[in-house]
């Protein structure tokens, strides 16, 4: 399985379709049919990734969103079914990772669920859900590090970082790339900020930060997780 989806959507020959195709590619699927069914959702059963339409009854997709980001982290992709710049900018600023203007490519939708599970560290590029180096686990499913079996607490963007460097070790990203693939397209802000972040995680899994085991520094280019 690729990860479990939450499908808030309104319109219940679109999320039915959207559901089959969905499933099709692997991923469990769930349908909330409006914003209060969808927040019960998100409470009982938390999805890897939520596709939500703006326009539901009972609670709008910026509500659902804004009472979502205040306890989770989860990728949001919007639906709207306006071509407005104000919706997509407004969605954005609720927390939104992603938006669509319906009507919209099936396949297209696919390449943005994966892609966003992909740099979010839910799933890297082999399809593997667990990463082991030494006494350091990365479990890709739960989102969960551990160290000498004792839980790491990350934040969203540091788990990020981390599990896209060790689902690719040996391999060298410069600050720029690794903006691209974990702060996402529309980043804005100094490279330096991937720096910050890993000393963070240095901080929180080296026994001497200074002198790293997992988390390498190629002077002058960027930064590697270790090959095993």
């Amino acid at each position: 399985m690729q990860g479990k989806i939450l499908l808030v959507e309104d319109e219940k020959t679109l999320a039915k379709a959207l559901k089959f195709s969905l499933e099709k590619e692997g991923f469990a699927v769930a349908i909330a049919y409006d914003g209060e069914e969808a927040t019960s959702a998100l409470a009982t059963d938390p999805p890897d990734l939520v596709v939500l339409d703006l326009m539901l009854p009972k609670l709008d997709g910026y509500e659902v969103c804004r009472r979502l980001r205040r306890t989770s982290d989860v990728p949001i992709i919007m639906l709207t079914a306006r071509n407005e710049d104000i919706d997509k900018i407004l969605g954005l600023e609720l927390g939104a990772d992603d938006y669509m203007t319906k009507p919209f490519n099936m396949r297209e939708l696919l390449a943005r669920i994966k892609a966003i599970l992909r740099r979010t560290g839910q799933l890297d590029a082999g399809g593997r859900k667990m990463i082991r180096m030494g006494s350091l686990q990365v479990d890709l499913i739960r989102h969960r590090v551990t160290l000498e079996d004792r839980d790491v607490p990350l934040t969203a963007r540091e788990y990020a970082l981390l599990s896209f460097l060790a689902s690719n070790p040996g391999r060298v990203y410069s600050r720029e790339q690794l903006l691209e693939q974990v702060w996402g397209y529309d980043f804005c802000g100094d490279a330096r900020t991937v720096d910050v972040h890993i000393r963070h995680l240095r901080e929180k899994l080296e026994e001497k930060p200074a002198e790293p085991r997992y988390l390498l520094t190629a002077w002058g280019s960027g930064y590697k997780f270790k090959e095993a």
